[in-house]
């Protein structure tokens, strides 16, 4: 037991409602009546954004505390089986296995964390999206904490002016590396600028105390073929030598192009939108990111504040939409769909092992009813 404090957000999808638009009220109860249960929760919040449900809770058991991830894991099992009853679509499908092994990561569920000593005021933002990869926070974070044309505390804030460490992971080689910014910003932008293979982890500041921190965690590499998109989670702390939190949501005013949308097949446009507006539709999506305000408050989670309900945000949604057609014109060829090499978990590998037998060396000097004799 520690005096810190520990900020979790665990996330899974366990059944669409419908398809994979939304969460059953039925789900979200079942979820409140499993967390109210527990004696080693400081507070809790059960919310959701499109089809997946988010746990945000507060405890002081570090990050990776074997009896948090359990609660979490016995709370989405008990969801998966209210899915199951409704019959609802792709019920239990983030849950990669049947029995719990100490720690949800690698498992399914997507998990942010951090530990620290509140400070006097201790507002946090959570950032939850659907129909993304954990990649999508690397354009924001960044402009978060490196940008100063987004956020002006880098160059007016002397607690901000030395900058930030961010940690990155290297999501195909499960290795990771830290960057001291702004000094290795030009390094820093060569990874994130490809969000499929590299993440940005965690942000520290120079004093080296954490100040954002996401989920990383892509479903297609634990289970080795397409079970759905990942749907990050993402936690920002905010003001007193930390960017304000209107620096944090500055971001999300111009939807960015993110990998996801129908099938986790396509690029789209994230969408600042309220909790109301988290029901992906149009061909599942464009994808979505919700933004929950709160003021920590010795573990108390006051609030949420619903920040994408502001209607400054209008022009960011009537321009993702705009985004959203031009792309949907492309259909499926690039760049709308990824790339072949981010198809690898679909069933793109089975097509290709269809027609391996089909390919002939191009520098051959055949005819065309040759060539048709290979279908």
């Amino acid at each position: 037991m520690t005096d810190k404090i520990t900020l979790s957000v665990i996330k899974a999808d366990v059944g669409g409602f419908v398809g994979h638009s939304s969460v059953h009220q039925d789900l979200l109860s079942k979820a409140e009546e499993v967390l109210k249960g527990s004696k080693i929760l400081e507070d809790y919040h059960v919310t959701r954004v499109g089809d997946d449900i988010n746990l945000i809770m507060t405890h002081r058991l570090g990050t990776d505390a074997e009896e948090v991830h359990q609660l979490a894991w016995n709370t989405f099992l008990d969801c998966t089986k209210v899915a199951q009853k409704l019959k609802l679509y792709g019920a239990g499908q983030d849950l990669l296995s049947d029995a719990f092994s100490g720690n949800v990561k690698g498992m399914g569920p997507g998990v942010a964390e951090m530990e620290f000593e509140e400070r006097k005021s201790e507002p946090v933002i959570v950032f939850m999206a659907d129909k993304t990869e954990p990649g999508a926070w690397n354009f924001p974070l960044y402009k978060m904490f490196a940008d100063p044309f987004n956020t002006i505390g880098l160059v007016i804030d002397p607690k901000m002016h030395d900058g930030f460490y961010f940690e990155v992971y290297d999501l195909m080689e499960d290795k990771k590396v830290l960057f001291s910014l702004p000094e290795d910003l030009y390094d820093l932008l060569v990874l994130i600028g490809a969000p499929g293979h590299y993440c940005v982890k965690s942000v520290y500041s120079k004093k080296k105390e954490i100040a954002a921190v996401s989920s990383t965690q892509r479903l297609n590499l634990m289970a080795g073929r397409y079970v759905g998109k990942d749907d990050p989670v993402c936690i920002v702390r905010c003001q007193s030598g930390l960017p304000a939190v209107g620096e944090a949501l500055e971001p999300f005013a111009t939807p960015h192009v993110v990998a996801g949308w129908m099938r986790g097949s396509h690029h789209g446009p994230l969408m600042p939108v309220s909790m109301a507006d988290s029901n992906p539709t149009r061909f599942d999506g464009p994808p979505r990111v919700v933004a929950l305000g709160f003021q920590l408050n010795n573990g108390q989670l006051i609030g949420p504040q619903d920040f994408f309900a502001d209607p400054s945000y209008d022009l960011a949604r009537q321009k993702a939409n705009e985004i959203a057609t031009y792309l949907r014109g492309m259909g499926p060829f690039e760049p709308h769909r990824l790339p072949l090499d981010e198809m690898e978990y679909t069933t793109m590998p089975e097509v290709k092992k269809k027609l391996e037998n089909r390919f002939v060396d191009a520098k051959e000097n055949i005819s065309l009813d040759e060539l048709a004799a290979t279908r």
